[in-house]
């Protein structure tokens, strides 16, 4: 049961608290929003709340719905008081049910922020000197100025902020370079890039690309925001841990230039519709960590003809490549045929990173893009670009068109081959947010980690220790079961998957991996 409700009377917590109970619920948690006496350094005398009932109501309901959905969570409710309000009232009430304590904590977070950001209410303060004045109204527009969030099918939404109309956005200092001008800032105004991951990559891509003016931007990213994050994804503050990156990003955005457009992506693009997606842009950057990732991006921007800008990071080093996808040009492939094994390559969970790494690869990535988009002078070899930002040393390292892809008849048969040999393997995922579901549903659990990893980690669960780099001499059908691969975050678990089921091995990878556990 979920109900949202705003009311000029005082909220009946008892009443509210019964009607959220069920005997499934083993966690309870509610949030209360109390008046107080000063704010910003002035006394207040009292409160005052305006809302658009039928639009605050249905947004709401929205809100409630969302959570459930996302947190799994059994019922939730919300009142918010309109009318004036004395100190010490309670102004806002929360609360959620669900069958452990962390969904309901996410979820009462949840809901907080987004009737926060999202709900047509507007709030009088009243001061002891007389006067009186609205607060905390920036987040949205009298109602007859504001539109709800609209939804267009099942993975994906649109994002226009209600101030688009009024703010002005000043472009003026780039448009006093003489390669961008008046016309130069069109082209951004009409470009559609797309940003796969809205982390330490993506989060400077999206905010340069979004100040300046580019006029759609799709965001990619099915995760949500840990902890360990905030040092490198500095568009994010502690708030927002728990919550999609895609949203938070959205929302960012929104916020520094409401004219931009945001298409957000809920689920990571697969074989079977990155080509389709990639066709609506003009240029895609890759900001993931995950090698997978970057050679489907690669094979899509071949087989589509779109411009591709990769990056990546190791420690304290990052690679560059502008994948133009244009005929005789190089692309990915050319320079490594094939992904090495994730637990090769590394990632940010395994090797650790300091902030400024992605840093400033994610910014150089923005500037190739703008590159491109205003179409500004860039080398006349094709490279990879390594920086070292111990040192300070920056290499080019040339690709050469003519070998690589183009001895195995050239980059768009071989991508081709390689995106029907990705949709072949199919999805390799499977979901759970706990492994005794996983158990419960036939599966056979293979922790696939380092043996320091899982001794640091421990599953909890009966499981079979096979570390990935290994994984290929062990006879897994032997085990009669489907078998769920589990490491620290998806990206190994899923490369072994795919080695297995080349053995003819029932085999599935943990989505998310070991991170993606709901606690205990």
């Amino acid at each position: 049961m979920n109900r949202f409700e705003l009311t000029a009377a005082p909220v009946d917590l008892a009443a509210q608290r019964d009607a959220l109970k069920h005997p499934g619920s083993g966690g309870f948690c509610a949030f209360e929003g109390w008046v107080r006496n000063n704010n910003e350094g002035r006394e207040v005398s009292g409160l005052e709340y305006e809302a658009y009932t039928e639009l605050a109501i249905a947004e709401g309901e929205r809100i409630l719905a969302e959570a459930t959905e996302r947190y799994g969570v059994l019922a939730a409710s919300a009142v918010h008081r309109v009318g004036n309000l004395a100190i010490g009232d309670l102004a806002v009430w929360i609360g959620v049910s669900a069958p452990h304590r962390d969904e309901a904590f996410r979820a009462c977070r949840y809901i907080i922020d987004e009737i926060k950001h999202r709900l047509p209410i507007w709030k009088k303060e009243h001061y002891l000197e007389g006067d009186h004045a609205w607060v905390a109204c920036s987040h949205t527009e009298r109602a007859h100025e504001m539109e709800p969030p609209h939804v267009h099918g099942h993975h994906h939404h649109h994002v226009h902020s209600a101030h688009a109309e009024k703010f002005a956005p000043d472009y003026s200092r780039q448009e006093r370079l003489r390669e961008v001008g008046e016309g130069g800032q069109r082209k951004l105004a009409e470009a559609r890039v797309l940003v796969i991951g809205a982390g330490g990559l993506g989060v400077p891509v999206i905010s340069y690309l979004a100040g300046a003016g580019v006029g759609t931007l799709g965001i990619v990213d099915g995760d949500v925001l840990d902890a360990s994050n905030l040092h490198r994804q500095v568009m994010y503050d502690a708030r927002d841990v728990g919550q999609r990156k895609v949203d938070l990003a959205a929302r960012r955005v929104a916020a520094l230039n409401p004219t931009v457009e945001v298409v957000t992506y809920e689920q990571p693009l697969h074989a079977g519709d990155i080509a389709d997606v990639f066709a609506q842009y003009d240029l895609v950057v890759e900001c993931t960590d995950d090698l997978a990732s970057r050679y489907l991006a690669n094979d899509a921007a071949v087989l589509t003809s779109t411009p591709l800008v990769l990056a990546s990071v190791y420690q304290y080093e990052g690679q560059l490549q502008v994948v133009t996808a244009q005929p005789g040009e190089p692309c990915l492939r050319c320079l490594w045929p094939e992904p090495p094994p994730p637990a090769l390559a590394g990632s940010c969970v395994e090797s650790g990173v300091l902030g400024p790494v992605p840093g400033v690869l994610g910014t150089m990535q923005a500037m190739e893009a703008l590159k491109l988009l205003l179409g500004l002078p860039r080398p006349a070899d094709h490279a990879l670009q390594l920086v070292n930002l111990l040192d300070g040393t920056s290499q080019r390292l040339p690709i050469d068109a003519a070998a690589g892809c183009a001895t195995h008849g050239g980059c768009v048969a071989v991508a081709r081959r390689a995106l029907e040999r990705s949709h072949a393997v199919g999805e390799l995922e499977r979901h759970f947010a706990r492994l005794d579901a996983a158990i419960a549903a036939g599966y056979a659990i293979v922790d696939v980690r380092e043996p320091e990893e899982i001794s640091a980690a421990p599953l909890h669960v009966t499981s079979l220790q096979v570390p990935s780099g290994e994984i290929s001499a062990y006879t897994l059908s032997q085990l009669e079961r489907p078998v769920l691969l589990v490491c620290a975050s998806g990206k190994r678990s899923a490369h072994a998957a795919r080695l297995l089921r080349e053995q003819g091995v029932d085999a599935w990878s943990l989505a998310g991996g070991v991170a993606a556990l709901a606690a205990a």
